[in-house]
């Protein structure tokens, strides 16, 4: 086997392993999958579990040695979540010259990962960032001004963990009083949290600069989308986007390029923005240091950053783009479903008729229909089996 087809083991599950998996078949690179109950990725016609002999230890707490054990001569890994990505860059280079990876240091993944790590590194680096407290005990919430809470919010520090506890992406509080409260129902976790204030603006002041970076820290793709409708509206994820000119958000690609300098960044990254209603800026709100659920939007669109990650983590060189289909939609037409019945319906339904029409979306594609069908068929059971138990 050459170099060309060296294959990829993929971390993690989900919307964003379905798109990688999807991005590394149509450049025609090998891919494995580490297996995940339930998730639909299994139902892709590019699914292959990775061929892991059985009774071997758990990758998630000994990842050294289940990669030991792995028929490989040599494979990439292309980690999908935070915790993956940290795992990655925590092996021994003994263990990475034999599994390589495109992926930063762990100290550099540490200030991004660690929300109040990443909020010290904006300051450092003189990137807009909203205003935020590290809270490690009740009593911090005291050093918080009293303007603060006109319009903030509960934020973890390690959003991956927190969302697996609470089901939510961070909690919105409207007082000092209500912060605290908020914050005894998250201290018995042992989760460590920050108040930081909401930035104002409708969902259409969101955008996201994602990209790659290689071995030497270059830069060498830049993709620009905007939010267009999201759900949840406060902390949830974008139900409609499009792609963007980087010319229309100059000052946030400008932020990029100081984080990645900062970081000494490698491999793929999504930088969010939202542009401040008050005074125009864009004030960075968080940063992935891997693939994410719109990563294939991307790469049809013209920036494939796994394929860019492939070859960097095998010291091949790594061709910079410089131009993408401008104006391109991606919609997810279920919790644009929610994102448009929130904003009251209307003349947006025939908006969202036309999104799903003629937009990407990230789970259903034509060539590969079987996980948007074992989604649907879920989704509906379980909408079904709520309204049964609501009539009991």
């Amino acid at each position: 086997m050459t170099e060309a087809y060296t294959p990829v083991v993929v971390l993690g599950g989900g919307i964003t392993t379905l798109g990688v998996i999807r991005i590394l078949a149509r450049a025609g690179i090998p891919a494995f999958v580490l297996p995940e109950g339930g998730d639909f990725v299994r139902y892709s016609r590019h699914y292959r579990p990775v061929p892991a002999p059985p009774g071997g230890p758990d990758p998630s707490r000994d990842l050294p040695g289940w990669l030991e054990r792995l028929p490989f001569a040599r494979a990439v890994l292309m980690p999908c979540s935070d915790h993956w990505v940290q795992r990655v860059a925590g092996l021994d280079p003994s263990v990475a010259v034999r599994f390589p990876a495109s992926v930063s240091t762990a100290a550099a993944l540490a200030r991004i990962v660690d929300k109040t790590a990443f909020a010290e590194l904006t300051a450092a680096a003189g990137v807009p960032h909203p205003e935020t407290w590290a809270i490690e005990r009740a009593v911090d919430l005291d050093a918080v001004p009293d303007q603060a809470f006109a319009s903030a919010f509960l934020k973890p520090r390690d959003s991956q963990t927190f969302f697996a506890k609470f089901g939510a992406k961070a909690f919105r509080v409207a007082s000092r009083q209500d912060a605290q409260e908020r914050f005894r129902l998250i201290e018995p976790s042992g989760l460590k949290v920050q108040l930081q204030v909401y930035v104002q603006g409708p969902a259409t002041e969101h955008y996201f600069i994602d990209g790659f970076a290689d071995s030497s820290t270059r830069i060498r793709a830049l993709f620009a989308r905007q939010r267009l409708r999201m759900y949840p509206p406060d902390f949830g994820n974008s139900t409609y986007m499009r792609s963007v000119p980087l010319d229309d958000v100059a000052d946030a690609v400008e932020s990029v390029r100081r984080l990645i300098a900062a970081l000494q960044f490698r491999g793929v990254f999504s930088c969010e923005f939202k542009r401040d209603v008050r005074d125009g800026r864009f004030r960075v709100i968080e940063m992935n240091p891997r693939p994410w659920w719109y990563v294939r939007f991307a790469a049809r669109s013209g920036v494939d950053v796994c394929t860019m990650a492939y070859h960097d983590a095998l010291g091949e060189p790594v061709p910079e783009v410089r131009e993408y289909q401008i104006g391109r939609g991606c919609v997810y037409p279920y919790y644009d479903y929610f994102a448009v019945r929130h904003a009251g319906g209307g003349a947006l339904w025939l908006d969202w008729l036309w999104a799903a029409a003629s937009s990407d979306q990230p789970v259903f594609e034509i060539a590969d229909p079987l996980p948007a069908l074992r989604e649907t068929f879920f989704t509906l059971k379980r909408r079904f089996q709520r309204g049964r138990k609501g009539q009991a």
